[in-house]
């Protein structure tokens, strides 16, 4: 009788630990599927990186979220110059250059946008550059900015211009910093492509203005 009950006893400690550590198993399972999907998918499987279309490229780092949320405030500026022009610009050449700014950075703006969302980052509010980045990356100060909406005809292609040039300089050193410490690959490809285009757009503008 005492041999029965310890048997059962035994059967029963062994049916409890084997259930214990099932579910010990099964917790881990799922705290390292969750972990692994929580940073950008990087060893997470082909299901889970195709959920989340921009963080498949890779993984990201710092340098690739301090690059888009330093450059969203950065074209936001740059697209509401370019809003200036079709009222205000007397050359012809500023405002294609103005429509072609807006053109190239309205959409990398939302692509910015939707990197930051993916990487459970916040985007920058609307009104982020109004207090934080005036003065820093090329950024024009508000005071500049009155300048430029008080201005029209050929006074405001010059300050335009002028303005334009230290703000696109302002991005491609951004660029480069990117390029040289982001890890994330789409954004350095975009770094890649604002460096070109920018700096094609700094030289046609000092050739405008008689400075080359």
């Amino acid at each position: 009788m005492i041999c029965k009950r310890s048997l059962v006893r035994r059967t029963a400690a062994v049916t409890v630990a084997g259930a214990a550590a099932f579910v010990l198993a099964a917790c881990g399972g799922n705290g390292d599927d969750t972990g692994s999907a929580g940073h950008g998918g990087h060893n997470s499987s082909t299901a889970s990186a195709s959920a989340s279309a921009p963080a498949s490229q890779g993984q990201h780092n710092a340098a690739d979220v301090a690059f888009a949320k330093g450059m969203i405030p950065h074209h936001r500026q740059a697209v509401q110059m370019a809003d200036l022009a079709p009222g205000r610009a007397q050359s012809a050449e500023v405002k294609k250059l103005a429509a072609d700014i807006k053109k190239a950075q309205d959409p990398e703006i939302k692509t910015l946008s939707g990197w930051l969302t993916s990487w459970g980052e916040e985007v920058p509010a609307e009104g982020a550059m109004d207090h934080s980045m005036h003065g820093s990356g090329g950024m024009m100060t508000a005071e500049e900015m009155t300048e430029l909406e008080n201005a029209s005809g050929k006074a405001f292609d010059t300050a335009f211009m002028e303005m334009m040039i230290k703000h696109h300089e302002g991005a491609v050193e951004m660029a480069k910093t990117e390029q040289a410490d982001g890890a994330y690959a789409p954004a350095k490809k975009m770094a890649g492509q604002i460096i070109t285009s920018q700096s094609a757009e700094i030289e046609q503008m000092n050739k405008l203005l008689g400075n080359s």
